[in-house]
């Protein structure tokens, strides 16, 4: 139910969902514990974000000393451009502001900035922001937030669902560092999965348990058991972190059985009844479990993409797809006996879901 209304959201173009700030914290922390000079003299950029209603912003501004962060800078999306038009009001914030201007307020997106002890303190944080109207609506891809991009070292953001995949060649295209939240699926296009095979994009230490929960104005059109009346919040479990920053998680290799113990001793009963089955269009043997991968298999063995959560690069190698397979780029494992028009791995001519081929590092 949570993939499906994740899917529908996306193509409803909805993508008003606000990170909750202990996930940020969990997750920035696992970068800090890995190198804690990470964000040092960094100038970190914000581009999909609002710190009148996001967490983004209050969580770098509060640790913005802690980080050694050299400029902060965020910008929002003007209320009228937005897919999702709700009832807008301005916060008070804005409103008792001297610049605040009427038109403006809906028309033009925000820029906020944090460099120095504004109220004079004797601290930096979040009552140090300062902010302005943006000249355009806040478009990442306009002239005026590609200039901020630019002077930037790290993106962070939860950018609209909808705009995944451009958003994330945006960034490739200034070959800046970033952390970001997508959907898992995002695993299976063509133009990500090349960044994941070559190392230069991964995932990142993940949500708790695996579940995604994000607060939305639209969360009562949820499900029950997808949005929690006590806390308003919408569960999705098929999110994640995409990052180019390294943490440790990624470094630590899978705990796993040999093939012939996972065949007597596996938990997941098809293992030890069914084996371990090849597919039919590709020479490779289906693993339907991560935690069900033989550690001393030296052939090709397809995962799920789930997997990537749990991959070592110094551990598996990922050699490529199924889609790759289809489209002829893996020709030195490719059974050419194909079927017709199958796109995806087949077993006994049984489709299964899309996969991942890796191969164990000696």
């Amino acid at each position: 139910m949570a993939n499906s209304n994740l899917t529908n959201a996306k193509n409803a173009k909805n993508d008003e969902f606000y990170t909750q700030y202990h996930d940020i914290e969990k997750e920035i922390n696992a970068y800090l514990e890995y190198n804690p000079n990470v964000f040092k003299d960094k100038t970190i950029l914000m581009p999909c974000d609002d710190p009148e209603w996001s967490n983004f912003t209050k969580f770098f501004a509060q640790n913005f000393e802690r980080f050694g962060i050299k400029k902060l800078i965020s910008t929002s999306y003007a209320p009228e451009s937005k897919n999702y038009k709700a009832v807008y009001q301005p916060t008070l914030f804005e409103i008792n502001d001297p610049q605040f201007d009427e038109y403006k307020t809906v028309k033009n997106g925000k820029i906020f900035t944090l460099t120095r002890d504004k109220s004079g303190d004797g601290k930096i944080d979040v009552n140090d922001l300062e902010w302005s109207y943006l000249e355009g609506s806040g478009d990442f891809k306009s002239k005026e937030i590609k200039k901020l991009r630019d002077e930037s070292d790290i993106i962070i953001t939860n950018p609209p669902f909808s705009l995944f995949r451009e958003f994330l060649s945006w960034i490739i295209e200034a070959d800046k560092q970033f952390v970001l939240i997508g959907s898992m699926n995002a695993i299976t296009y063509k133009e990500i999965f090349a960044l994941l095979k070559a190392d230069k994009m991964w995932l990142g230490n993940g949500f708790k348990a695996g579940n995604a929960y994000f607060a939305s104005p639209l969360s009562k059109d949820y499900a029950d058991g997808v949005y929690n009346k006590e806390t308003g919040l919408v569960k999705f479990r098929n999110c994640c972190w995409y990052t180019n920053i390294d943490h440790g998680k990624r470094h630590q290799p899978l705990a796993l059985m040999s093939m012939k113990d996972n065949l007597k001793f596996s938990k997941h009963k098809d293992i030890k009844e069914n084996g371990y089955q090849n597919y039919d269009n590709y020479n490779a043997i289906e693993v339907s479990y991560t935690d069900a991968i033989p550690s001393d298999y030296d052939g090709i063995m397809g995962v799920p993409i789930s997997f990537l959560d749990k991959y070592s690069p110094e551990q598996f190698e990922i050699v490529g797809n199924d889609y790759e397979v289809k489209e002829g780029k893996l020709p030195e494992i490719v059974n050419l006996n194909w079927k017709g028009k199958l796109d995806r791995g087949y077993i006994n001519g049984n489709r299964i879901y899309s996969r991942i081929l890796i191969k164990r590092k000696k």
